[in-house]
């Protein structure tokens, strides 16, 4: 089955939201140059409701390792998402400390970045067109993936499905697609989830 994630959460409503769909991952962005960025305080509340079901990624960007250590010692994050210039040393401290799943994004523009992908270190990759774009990338590169991936970049509830039968990820992430105004917007949430789950029944 098809895993997904929902990223960018940052309040209550948005818990609410994934608690009723069960998502397998949720997404909490602590880079401080993004618009859904959170601080850790309040993410900690959000976790303390998040359905234990859920795994709650943090995703980070050249984030020094000494604060995404501090956020998984504290419960508030159960994977690393990096997508940053965040080398295997940095990967490896995070899972030998932490024994913790990291996932390793990847912007795909050509070969090169797939065969970077391919030779991560990290427990998963996430192929992107850019950490929130919401664009689409030239999904003929995925052809030379060797491992499983998530998914992301410019999935939106009504193409969703469609990646899904057509490249059978992994995973699939989705972030600005699902919001309305700038906030998460459960119905979009619900329609993404529902149209990957579809897929599965078929």
């Amino acid at each position: 089955m098809t895993k997904i994630k929902l990223c960018g959460l940052r309040f209550d409503e948005d818990i609410n939201c994934v608690n009723e769909l069960l998502p397998e991952y949720i997404g909490f962005v602590f880079w401080n140059k993004s618009k859904r960025y959170i601080e850790p305080e309040d993410a900690y509340y959000l976790k303390q409701r998040l359905d234990r079901r859920i795994k709650a990624v943090g995703v980070f960007v050249d984030e020094p390792i000494e604060r995404v250590e501090e956020l998984l010692k504290k419960g508030i994050i159960d994977i690393v998402q990096l997508h940053g210039d965040e080398g295997d040393a940095y990967i490896h401290r995070l899972k030998l400390d932490y024994n913790c799943e990291v996932i390793k994004a990847f912007k795909i523009r050509n070969n090169e970045d797939v065969l970077a992908a391919n030779n991560s270190t990290a427990d998963m990759v996430l192929l992107d067109s850019g950490m929130g774009s919401g664009e689409i990338f030239d999904w003929t590169y995925i052809k030379a993936i060797e491992r499983p991936y998530i998914l992301a970049g410019g999935l939106t509830p009504e193409n969703v499905n469609g990646a899904v039968e057509e490249l059978k990820p992994y995973g699939v992430d989705a972030s600005s697609s699902l919001e309305t105004g700038g906030k998460k917007d459960a119905e979009k949430m619900r329609k993404f989830v529902e149209e990957v789950r579809k897929t599965e029944r078929i």
